[in-house]
């Protein structure tokens, strides 16, 4: 079972940061929790300064049946009690690879970079898989992410894992294989316009064949056009293919 130091190490320390910064936080806290209110998503900013929760936003799913307030407190520790312990180990070698990664990419542009991966978390008898996306909310003076915001969602996914490192702008992104325990460079997934339209009307409430007659177009066109952007996103169905074409900016 992994302990609370394992997941603060070289790769992920900070210094540079006096409390006068933390004064000045205030606001963006308060956008935190207005975005958490609007979109309904589980929120949560990491201090890797003070190596825990600088804030958590009130929305259940991440909570394991606590208080904000109380998980704020927890900080890493809701980690150890509410992740199987097989899955761990996953999370700290996350950490480790992903801050190594981080720190590569040139200064200017760490704030364009995200990571996200999938992990179980179990409250009382339920487990579910989640998705975790993060990304630097605050940069010390060298650069080190000493803040990052953390958005947490139900995965659609059937398996922990799928971890990715991406920076907006580029047409690759990369994928770290736990089996070799190393990132391997992707292409960035496109949506020809006919897929694109498809899954936007889908989203809408429209059935195939409403969709067909609003493209003009046969309905085993379109059909072929849905069955190739499920195929593209690798998914199995319109919700799944919505939350993989949002996740990756392609509407």
């Amino acid at each position: 079972m992994a302990k609370v130091e394992d997941f603060f190490t070289l790769t992920n320390s900070v210094e540079g940061i006096d409390d006068e910064r933390y004064q000045h936080l205030e606001p963006m806290i308060r956008a935190i929790d207005a975005m958490a209110n609007a979109t309904y998503q589980s929120i949560y900013v990491i201090d890797y300064l003070r190596q825990g929760f600088l804030h958590v936003a009130s929305n259940p799913l991440f909570l394991c049946g606590h208080t904000a307030q109380e998980v704020k407190q927890m900080g890493y520790r809701l980690y150890i009690d509410h992740v199987p312990a097989d899955e761990q180990p996953m999370l700290t070698e996350i950490n480790e690879v992903g801050f190594k990664r981080f720190n590569e990419e040139p200064v200017d542009e760490r704030s364009r970079c995200f990571m996200s991966y999938d992990f179980h978390i179990e409250n009382g008898e339920d487990c579910y898989l989640v998705n975790h996306k993060i990304t630097p909310f605050a940069l010390a003076p060298d650069g080190r992410a000493w803040l990052a915001m953390c958005v947490v969602s139900l995965s659609h996914h059937t398996t922990p894992g799928h971890i990715e490192f991406h920076r907006k702008g580029l047409s690759v992104y990369w994928v770290y294989d736990l089996d070799c325990h190393r990132w391997q460079e992707r292409k960035c997934i496109t949506l020809r316009p006919q897929e694109k339209q498809v899954l936007i009307l889908s989203a809408q409430g429209y059935t195939v064949q409403q969709i067909a007659d609003k493209m003009c177009r046969a309905l085993d066109t379109v059909k072929t056009y849905k069955r190739a952007m499920f195929e593209r996103l690798g998914v199995r169905s319109i919700t799944e293919a919505l939350t993989v074409a949002t996740n990756q900016g392609l509407l």
